[in-house]
Formats: C-alpha cells, sequence, structure tokens
C-alpha cells in the first residue's frame, strides 16, 4: 500500500530504496503501475533502475512488464533500448507492438513506425483500434495517402472504421494529405463523435484553406453539443489570414473570451499572429501582448512577427534587442521576421549586424532564413549583396528567386530581371502569378513591350500556370501605357475575359496623362466613378490629366465636382 500510494507523489531515490527493502512481496501489477510512472514523467534514469530490479525480481519474461518497458522507453526517447528489449524478448503481445510504433512516431520516425505495424501484421497480431491509429499518425507524417487508404481498408474489414478512434485518425490522415473531401465523408459516415474527432474535421478545413466550411462546422459542433476546446479554436484562428476573414477573427476571439481561453498560452500567440494579420491596429496588438504571461522563444518570435506585419519595424527591432537581452534562444523563425522588418525600414547596417548574427548562431543555411537574407538585402537597395547570398545557396524556391526578381524590378534593373526570369524558367521552379508579376513589373519600367506580353500570354496560355489576376491585366496595361501605346491599352481592356477593376482604369488613366489622350482618359474616369465613386485619385489624376494639356476650365471644373461630393486628398507625408 505504501509504494503505490508513493506513486501518486514526486518519486525518485526514496521509492527505489523502499522497493530494494520490500522487493520480495512486489506484485507484477505494481512493479507494472511503477513503470508506467516514469514513463508519463519521462523519469529515464529512475526507469533503467527500475528496469534492472525488475530483472532481478525474475520479471524479465513477463510480457506485461517488458511491454511497458518498451513504452517507457520509447516516452522517455530512448528508442534504442526501446528496440533492444523488444527484440530480446520471448513473448510479445499487441501493446508490446503499439508501445514500440508509438515511440517511433513520437520520435519523428514514421518510417520505421510503419514498417513495424506492417511486420506486426505479418506475424499475424491482430492490430487493435490503437494500431491503426498508430499507423494512420504515420501515414500522416509521411503524407502518404494510399498507404493510408489501404488501412483505411483494412479498418472496414476489421469492422472498426467507425470506432471514434479510428475514425478520428482516418480524418487527421486525409487532411493531411490534402483530402479534406475524404475526411468529410469520414467524419459524415461516423456514429459517434467526441470533441477530438469535430477539432480533426475543423483543423482539417483550415490546414487546406477552407476557413469559412471551418467556422460552418465549428457552429455545427456547438449545436450539437459538444464545447470546443482551445485546439478547437487556435485551429480556427491559424486559418484567418487576410483582411478579409477580420470579423470572422473577432467573432472567435469573442467565443475565447466567453470561454476563459483568453490568457492560454497558444491561443494568446495564435491571436497576435491573427491580429497582425488581419488588423492593422497597433492598440488591439499592444493588448494582446500585454496578455501574454511566459515570454518564451514562441511568445517573442509572435511579437516580432507582428509588429512586423502591421508596419512598426522599429518597435519590432526593440523587442528583438530585448529578447537577446533576456536569455531566449532564436530560432530560423525570429531571424525571418526580424530581416522582414529591417528590410522595410532599408536599415542597411542593422541587416548587416544582424546577418552576422545568423552566422554565429549557424542559421546561415536554412533556406527562410536565406530567402529573408536575400529579401532584406535587395529592399535596402543592396542587389549585389542579394545576389552573392543568392548565389551561394544550395537551393532555391520560388521565393528565393521572387525575392531576387523583385529586388532587380524595383530598383530599376529590368534587364536583369528578364534574365533571371528565363534563368529561373531553366530549372525545375516554376514561376508562380507573383514571379510573373515581378516580370511584367519590370517589362513595363523599362519598355519591353514584346516581352512582357509574351510572358503574360505564356501565363494566359501555359496550363502549368495559374491564370492572370486583375494585377496582372493591370500591368500589362500599364506596359502599353508607358510605351504610348493608349489604343492597343484599351483594346486590350475592352478584351479582358474578365471584367476590368479599378487597376486597370487608373493604369489606363496615368498612361493619358503621360502622353495626353483626352478621349481614353474621360472614359476610363467614367468607368472609375462607377467602380470606385469615393476614390479621390480619379479625380486628381483627370485634372491633372487636363491640367498637362492645357484644359484649365475643364481641371477646375473636375476638381469643383470632386470637392462638391465631400470627397478629399489624403495628404502625403516624407520620412524627412
Amino acid at each position: 500500500m505504501a509504494v503505490t500510494q508513493k506513486l501518486a507523489k514526486p518519486f525518485g531515490l526514496g521509492l527505489l530504496a523502499q522497493l530494494q527493502q520490500g522487493g520480495s512481496s512486489l506484485s507484477p501489477q505494481t512493479l507494472n503501475k511503477i513503470v508506467s510512472s516514469c514513463a508519463k514523467s519521462a523519469s529515464l534514469d529512475l526507469g533503467i533502475k527500475i528496469h534492472a530490479f525488475s530483472i532481478k525480481l525474475g520479471f524479465c519474461s513477463n510480457v506485461y512488464i517488458s511491454s511497458a518497458l518498451v513504452d517507457m522507453y520509447g516516452k522517455c526517447g530512448s528508442l534504442r533500448n526501446a528496440q533492444i528489449l523488444f527484440d530480446e524478448m520471448p513473448e510479445r503481445n499487441v501493446v508490446t507492438w503499439n508501445s514500440l510504433i508509438s515511440g517511433y512516431l513520437q520520435a519523428e520516425l514514421p518510417k520505421r513506425a510503419v514498417g513495424l505495424f506492417l511486420e506486426m501484421l505479418k506475424v499475424g497480431i491482430v492490430p487493435t483500434p490503437f494500431s491503426l491509429s498508430g499507423v494512420l499518425v504515420g501515414c500522416s507524417q509521411l503524407e502518404a495517402e494510399e498507404l493510408g487508404a489501404q488501412v483505411h481498408s483494412l479498418s472496414m474489414k476489421m469492422g472498426i472504421c467507425c470506432n471514434v478512434v479510428v475514425g478520428t485518425g482516418l480524418i487527421d490522415m486525409y487532411s493531411k494529405c490534402c483530402s479534406v473531401n475524404e475526411s468529410r465523408r469520414v467524419f459524415n459516415e461516423m456514429p459517434e463523435k467526441n470533441v477530438i474527432t469535430w477539432t480533426s474535421m475543423v483543423t482539417g478545413y483550415a490546414q487546406n484553406g477552407q476557413s469559412n466550411e471551418a467556422m460552418i462546422l465549428a457552429r455545427e459542433m456547438l449545436r450539437s453539443g459538444h464545447k470546443p476546446n482551445y485546439v478547437t479554436y487556435n485551429s480556427l484562428l491559424s486559418s484567418f489570414s487576410s483582411p478579409y476573414f477580420w470579423n470572422h477573427c473577432r467573432q472567435i476571439h469573442c467565443r475565447i473570451m466567453k470561454e476563459g481561453f483568453e490568457f492560454n498560452v497558444y491561443i494568446v500567440v495564435t491571436l497576435m499572429t491573427v491580429y497582425s494579420e488581419c488588423s492593422n491596429s497597433l492598440e488591439d496588438f499592444q493588448k494582446l501582448c500585454s496578455c501574454v504571461a511566459v515570454w518564451d522563444q514562441i511568445s517573442w518570435n509572435a511579437v516580432i512577427a507582428g509588429f512586423s506585419n502591421i508596419g512598426n519595424s522599429e518597435e519590432a527591432l526593440q523587442c528583438f534587442s530585448e529578447m537577446r537581452q533576456a536569455g531566449v534562444s532564436m530560432n530560423f523563425f525570429t531571424f525571418a521576421s526580424i530581416l522582414s522588418a529591417v528590410g522595410t525600414l532599408s536599415a542597411l547596417e542593422e541587416g548587416q549586424k544582424i546577418h552576422a548574427l545568423i552566422f554565429k548562431s549557424g542559421h546561415a543555411s536554412n533556406l527562410c532564413v536565406q530567402n529573408g537574407l536575400v529579401s532584406m538585402y535587395a529592399r535596402c537597395g543592396a542587389i549585389h549583396d542579394s545576389k552573392r547570398v543568392f548565389n551561394l545557396m544550395n537551393e532555391h524556391d520560388v521565393i528565393s528567386w521572387n525575392s531576387l526578381l523583385s529586388g532587380y524590378a524595383h530598383h530599376g534593373f529590368g534587364l536583369e530581371a528578364v534574365e533571371l526570369f528565363e534563368e529561373m524558367r531553366r530549372t525545375e521552379v516554376k514561376p508562380d502569378s507573383t514571379a510573373f508579376l515581378i516580370v511584367l513589373t519590370a517589362c513595363s519600367h523599362v519598355g519591353l513591350v514584346d516581352k512582357g506580353f509574351e510572358y503574360f500570354n505564356l501565363m494566359r496560355n501555359d496550363d502549368f500556370c495559374a491564370p492572370p489576376k486583375m494585377e496582372h491585366y493591370a500591368t500589362v496595361v500599364d506596359l502599353f501605357g508607358r510605351a504610348g501605346n493608349l489604343h492597343e491599352a484599351q483594346a486590350f481592356v475592352d478584351n479582358m475575359p474578365i471584367e476590368a477593376g479599378p487597376s486597370v482604369y487608373k493604369a489606363l488613366l496615368s498612361a493619358c496623362q503621360v502622353h495626353g489622350n483626352k478621349e481614353i482618359a474621360l472614359r476610363s474616369a467614367q468607368k472609375l466613378q462607377e467602380l470606385s465613386p469615393n476614390d479621390p485619385a480619379t479625380y486628381i489624376l483627370l485634372s491633372n490629366m487636363l491640367l498637362t494639356r492645357g484644359y484649365w476650365d475643364d481641371a477646375a471644373g473636375v476638381r469643383k465636382l470632386m470637392y462638391d461630393r465631400g470627397i478629399r486628398k489624403t495628404p502625403g507625408y516624407s520620412w524627412i
């Protein structure tokens, strides 16, 4: 009884001494509980001593105690000892196999875990729902949908596909393999669902960018009587990444406060990220910062990234300095976030210091950090340094190419941007819509009309490219307009397969101001007034065009109309 009571309290060498004193009367059940306690508390050293003690008592062939020891070694991260003990066991049951599979999954070695599951089937061990749940986690980590579907078939054959543990595992597996429709089918067919099942489906929608569906399902979850937990709310929040979802974000925040999760460490960090991406309110973001109770690496990273996203880069740099002074270790996300802030400020000297710190901390080979350096140097105008970092990289993704392309385009190196884009096309990395937008802008700025239109047609006709968006059409109009081809620009607008937006007509109106075409300017202005009646840019552009061409009375009439309608131009400001 004394030993059993001891399990509920912190244990260590005192417990071991007590076991040694009364070891002969110790039952296998009690020893099993002690090993399980070591596993839960990750007490590896004590677990090893208990293992030795069990051998001394003659329990080395007891399948239950040995299985518990395998589980303990796995949960403590000592997979080598777990595997050795597993191999030495004269008898193994399904719990033994499940324990070792779970250990490999916890160590993020899914291939080994799946291999063990297949070995288990070969030797004739009948899997339990926990076995299938474990191998489905391995399929999720490997994104092996075909194998996961085979496990799904096995669960149907065994008649346990509707088991809540197996069903939840299937939902998670299909979601992580980007087959959210399959996840929903499994979800709909489950007769019994718990909070974890609902949360898995909500998370599946959130991870696959279907925020509206996630919100609808969360409301269904509430109506069904299942109370969302902090994981549910965290998943919902993580799916909001633009101002479009600001109302959703506020609704979930209200629910979080109602449920008492506003000070949860995970929720606070996610809220800071979402507020910085969906809202530009510095005041709201600072209020969230005051809710942070634990200032660890994750919290500091969220605050630094948040201030950077909002545009308060000076505050981001200040937080980075405070993080270093507090002795909190930095990871690749820290450096990627602060490099973005430095690029926004064009603070080259600060960027060079951070670059040196990156080398010192051993993160110089991380792809995200390298991309941040390429972008930072490019935005600071240090194009040669940006190119040098790019050339030293062992691999490039689409962000790497876009960062350097953007630097070339924004600093007037149009020909270099075109050459780089051609080089990108010769690699395995396929240009995305951002890359096309950048190279179209570069062609526009240096007058490469034919080349720019060639790239636009490539984007429009290539099945492997995303279809052009409104900003691409607006850039092509700007391409024609800057070259003085106003009639070609007007014809291009008239033949657009989608309805032209304000950005398209603004580009056309700007070209009219430069090259002078009252007829096209008036038509463009009329369209702009229909699409954006309260936008002062329309009146200013038209007025300036008329002034440039000497139509003083017409220009004054446009300005009077603007003021009569109560439309005011937003004052400009300077950094100086």
